[in-house]
């Protein structure tokens, strides 16, 4: 099943997302200990089309359980980045 993970980042949390980037590109490029897929992932922007205030996380999973592991596990949570997580499943329709 897909699911979407819709993150918001804190008000002035930019530092320490670029502080904590390497880490969560690191930690992405290995998904199978959670067993999901990424589908298609990178970070919502303000409306300046570079400041970087979220993620958003298209994945496939056997359920929601692996996907709030894969979640809690990231180190942008660790570091307390997000302000509100939205974790939704998904119906393909199109693309």
């Amino acid at each position: 099943m897909l699911f979407a993970i819709h993150a918001v980042d804190r008000p002035g949390s930019l530092d320490k997302r670029l502080s904590n980037y390497d880490a969560h590109k690191a930690f992405l490029s290995d998904t199978s200990r959670f067993d999901i897929a990424i589908v298609i992932s990178g970070p919502l922007v303000a409306d300046d089309g570079q400041t970087m205030i979220g993620s958003l996380f298209l994945v496939e999973a056997a359920g929601r359980a692996a996907v709030e592991a894969f979640h809690r596990a990231d180190p942008f949570f660790a570091a307390g980045i997000w302000e509100k997580v939205t974790i939704t499943g998904f119906l393909r329709r199109q693309g």
